[in-house]
């Protein structure tokens, strides 16, 4: 093989090898087979050693300069394959950065999560505690710590979603109320005890403008040396004055629930009108709206919990969130609050 040959026609080809590179792969192609060890010139650097020595001075010195020419026609086919391929992938991604941007709007709590926080705060800022239980209850919890009977109408499996039922000793169902939650912390705590129990509860009833089969209560207990019904009445007008307006007046009317003696229906009077509009959209024109139920605990809710009835006293209430949130904000129909329809949930964001 004669090498100055050979380089001259490697340094021949080059120039139509390098413009035929239509990308920067292919003329990274070109690159190994111009200047590669298997390529022409890679043989001859290779042969350098077997040269005479009166040959090789000459020989490397075009070596060099072969070399040199060839990779200054790859380098500068390759920038400008760089260049173009930049251009082409920034047309194909620019974007105006002049446009408004994409923004998913923003989420906000559910009107009952919100009205289940105000109370929540409210007797938090009277020194109460928040405090939980488990939604499948014993009945033990739901009724018998209560002084609900063996009798009463709301322990058939028709009021009342049991997941195990058939004996009384070791029944299991969705809790009809928060009231346990009650008797499993007083079971677990010395007095004094104050502590609201938001939380879900289930009963069977049918879906309508008023009742859902699921919905929210808060219900609140206090027990200490000496409470009154006076204390009871103090308590829930304070909490109607910072819910519903510092105007608000309260009333007690009787009742009766098995868990309290002596019981009471709380009102409260219309925030819209105060009685003055008998086409009150609230009240209707009577003035009073029927809010909640409370009274004084009764001893035998304190013995079953081994609280001593006589020496202690307390009082309880339990309030639908629903019919809170429905009242103050002259909603007709319960249904609203799981319909998810996003028109009526953005106006309380």
């Amino acid at each position: 093989m004669d090498p100055l040959a050979a380089l001259e026609e490697a340094l021949a080809s080059a120039a139509g090898m390098v413009a035929g590179a239509g990308t920067v792969d292919e003329i990274e192609r070109v690159d190994a087979a111009l200047l590669g060890r298997d390529s022409a010139v890679g043989r001859v650097r290779r042969s350098m050693a077997g040269l005479d020595p009166e040959e090789r001075p000459r020989v490397g010195a075009r070596l060099n300069e072969v070399t040199n020419e060839i990779r200054r026609l790859i380098d500068e086919r390759r920038d400008e394959l760089q260049a173009a391929e930049d251009a082409s992938r920034l047309a194909e991604d620019s974007f105006d950065v002049t446009l408004e941007s994409v923004r998913l709007p923003a989420g906000s709590r559910h009107l009952i999560h919100q009205v289940i926080d105000e109370v929540v705060d409210i007797f938090i800022g009277l020194g109460y505690r928040v405090a939980e239980g488990p939604e499948a209850e014993l009945a033990w919890y739901n009724f018998d710590a209560l002084n609900t009977p063996k009798t009463h109408p709301a322990r058939l499996e028709s009021d009342t979603m049991y997941l195990d039922w058939g004996d009384p000793d070791d029944e299991v169902l969705l809790r009809t109320q928060t009231s346990p939650v009650q008797a499993r912390y007083m079971e677990s705590h010395e007095p004094p005890v104050y502590i609201v129990a938001p939380g879900r509860t289930y009963r069977t009833d049918t879906v309508d403008a008023t009742h859902l089969p699921v919905f929210h209560q808060i219900e609140g207990l206090a027990v200490d040396e000496g409470l009154t019904l006076g204390d009871l009445r103090g308590t829930l007008a304070h909490f109607a004055r910072e819910f519903f307006g510092s105007g608000t007046e309260v009333r007690l009317r009787p009742s009766f629930f098995p868990f309290t003696e002596p019981s009471a229906e709380l009102d409260v009077s219309c925030f819209v009108c105060a009685g003055s509009d008998p086409a009150c959209r609230v009240c209707g024109g009577g003035g009073w709206l029927e809010m909640l139920g409370c009274g004084m605990v009764d001893p035998n809710v304190l013995s079953a919990a081994g609280y001593d009835p006589e020496t202690l006293s307390g009082f309880a209430f339990g309030v639908g969130v629903e019919r809170l949130a429905m009242v103050r904000h002259g909603l007709d129909s319960i249904k609203n609050f799981v319909d998810n329809d996003v028109r009526f949930l953005r106006q309380f964001r």
